[in-house]
């Protein structure tokens, strides 16, 4: 069993194309013997935001702190402390802070092995 604090896991800036002003951190991966799902929190400063980007795996996502918006089928919805969000396979999305407050969540997505 692994226990720790996240902000102990050292947050990386996201380098994709297409992010601005976003940090990762890898808290739960391989690292810790994770075999099915990795787990991440990422952080969005203001005016910052994720790739436009879809992939074949699902991923589940738990906004913790601020409000941002998420883009689905072009469409901005608006998100906030306590939204919990499922992105189903294939479907484009992208996850924006247009606020004046960092966002913060919880991306759950299926290991390295289980991404099809």
């Amino acid at each position: 069993m692994v226990i720790k604090k996240y902000q102990d896991v050292k947050a990386e800036t996201v380098t994709e194309v297409g992010a601005e002003r976003v940090a990762v951190r890898w808290v739960i991966s391989e690292k810790e013997g994770a075999k099915n799902f990795f787990m991440r929190v990422f952080e969005i400063a203001p005016g910052g935001f994720t790739p436009l980007h879809q992939h074949p795996w699902e991923h589940e996502m738990f906004i913790f702190q601020g409000k941002g918006c998420i883009v689905k089928r072009g469409e901005k919805v608006n998100i906030t402390e306590g939204n919990v969000i499922f992105v189903p396979p294939d479907e484009e999305h992208q996850v924006k802070n247009p606020f004046n407050e960092t966002l913060k969540l919880i991306c759950l997505i299926p290991s390295r092995q289980n991404q099809r």
